[in-house]
């Protein structure tokens, strides 16, 4: 399999693998460690942690703030998803290569990486008392997004090499 088949396939299992991250929990959080009662006293737990995912986090923005709720989901959802198929349009020659202007713009709107970024941001500085865990999900999300843009940086040097 040369470099570029190799690259076409990749591309296109990203297609699959940002939904998948989008729904993977991210990061556990609480403001306690998750205690069980004794069974004597009900075996109940005590300070369960939310789950956070890409989706919930917008959700709870369309909850708040609908025009940025808007644009996030833009950037963070829309954005990537089309450029990651427009690429994989390109790749299998569904697509001309006229159409990698409009491409490389879509990648720069996608905002995934700076939403990465923001994530990592917040557990490096923790959120006060609150126990932050990294869970799955946020491994998925990030090697998707350093995916895409090994892909897309892989790709423009490609193009500037076939096209004079």
């Amino acid at each position: 399999m040369t470099n570029h088949h190799f690259i076409k396939y990749l591309n296109l299992s990203l297609v699959f693998a940002f939904p998948i991250a989008w729904f993977s929990p991210l990061l556990t959080t609480g403001l306690l460690p998750q205690w069980q009662m004794p069974l004597w006293l009900g075996g109940k737990r005590l300070f369960e942690p939310d789950t956070l995912t890409v989706i919930s986090g917008i959700q709870a923005l369309w909850e708040t703030d609908v025009l940025l709720a808007l644009a996030v989901t833009f950037f963070v959802l829309v954005a990537p998803l089309l450029k990651c198929l427009g690429m994989a349009l390109i790749h299998f020659n569904l697509l001309t290569e006229a159409a990698q202007p409009v491409i490389t713009t879509l990648g720069k709107l996608a905002m995934s990486e700076v939403f990465i970024l923001a994530i990592y941001i917040v557990i490096s500085k923790g959120v006060g008392v609150w126990q932050i865990e990294v869970a799955w999900g946020l491994y998925l999300f990030t090697a998707a997004v350093l995916t895409s843009l090994g892909i897309s940086l892989i790709d423009t040097q490609r193009v500037d090499i076939v096209l004079p």
